[in-house]
């Protein structure tokens, strides 16, 4: 495992120094290993350590950043970015680290100095794409974002989310030969675009087709309601899902026969695990599937007035589940038939086009 706080690089170039840093961290390391194995008044704790590998490249957690038409804020986050233009999340505290990296403590300044942020909070499309270079996006650590927002969006989790949107914008670029700036104009498809993909954006709801929100809802047990209310994940203490156990089914009563080509699941990922700072919560990391997701189901259809099956899957890893139908139906079912091992499981969005 590292420790962040071996860092520098604050009080010089983060790229013309880096071969200069990347010496000084060495050293640094080595002897704080030494200290560990030799001086450290709890070494005896560390005797069977041994050092199996070191990182020779300096990971840089912050560099050159582009400006986008927009320039994500401290108070931004604060107020928990609220934008019109919404496309990614993060939730991360503010840390601003000391530029002196390692050596504050010879100054008897603090590592780093948090600053609390809202999780979640919202980060605007406009902080995706350059305000003056036509056809450069970006997402990342190289985002639109001051020094303190940047303490905050700049972690992996974040970092994948405002991925998936600067990716899919550029898709509807493409698509409609427009430039990354004019998808703002677009920004409903955006966004609807990243939840059918089952991208979280706050405050945002999925919407379904007509026939969905019009059709007859049941379900074996249960309010099968939220399959269907545009917020496929826990959020807060609601849990926007159908809870259900094996042999439980959910279905959908079509007004009249209609075409159905494609029904979507999201289903139970296990998303109330803590996977973040894995080796501080060794005892509750997965080491396999997890046991709430559903391993084999089935999906019916009803076709003059007889059930059939459709799709029988066995073994599914999958959070984010479609199946092509492509067929005139009445009614559509799905039946949870086993889980890994939970006895209970939830289904968050069960929908059809």
């Amino acid at each position: 495992m590292g420790y962040w706080w071996v860092e520098l690089g604050g009080e010089h170039h983060s790229i013309y120094d880096t071969e200069k840093l990347r010496d000084e961290l060495l050293k640094i390391v080595l002897g704080i290993w030494d200290h560990i194995k030799n001086r450290c008044p709890d070494r005896k704790k560390a005797e069977n350590w041994a050092l199996d590998w070191l990182q020779f490249l300096p990971g840089k957690r912050e560099s050159r950043r582009y400006i986008g038409e927009y320039v994500l804020t401290q108070n931004d986050i604060e107020s928990e970015g609220r934008f019109e233009d919404i496309v990614a999340y993060g939730g991360w505290t503010m840390d601003d680290h000391n530029p002196a990296g390692f050596y504050s403590v010879s100054i008897n300044a603090p590592c780093t100095i948090f600053y609390p942020a809202p999780s979640p909070y919202g980060i605007s499309y406009r902080c995706l794409y350059s305000k003056n270079i036509k056809n450069l996006m970006f997402a990342g650590r190289n985002a639109s974002c001051t020094h303190i927002a940047m303490s905050s969006t700049r972690v992996m989790g974040t970092c994948s989310s405002m991925g998936q949107a600067a990716g899919t914008a550029a898709a509807i670029a493409v698509k409609n030969s427009i430039l990354p700036c004019d998808v703002k104009k677009h920004i409903d498809a955006l966004q609807q675009t990243l939840l059918y993909d089952d991208a979280y954006i706050p405050w945002v709801k999925q919407r379904f087709s007509r026939n969905c929100i019009e059709a007859k809802l049941t379900s074996s047990s249960g309010n099968p309601e939220p399959v269907r209310d545009g917020i496929n994940r826990p959020v807060g203490n609601d849990p926007h899902c159908w809870q259900c156990s094996e042999n439980d089914w959910i279905e959908y009563q079509l007004n009249k026969v209609n075409p159905v080509n494609r029904i979507t699941l999201i289903l139970d990922s296990g998303l109330d695990k803590l996977i973040a700072m894995s080796h501080l919560q060794k005892d509750n990391q997965l080491t396999d599937m997890p046991e709430t997701m559903p391993r084999n189901f089935r999906i019916e259809g009803k076709i003059k007035n007889k059930w059939h099956i459709l799709s029988r899957v066995e073994n599914n890893h999958q959070r984010l589940f479609r199946c092509e139908i492509n067929k005139e139906l009445s009614g559509i079912r799905f039946v949870l038939e086993k889980t890994y091992g939970s006895k209970k499981s939830r289904v968050y969005a069960f929908y059809f086009e």
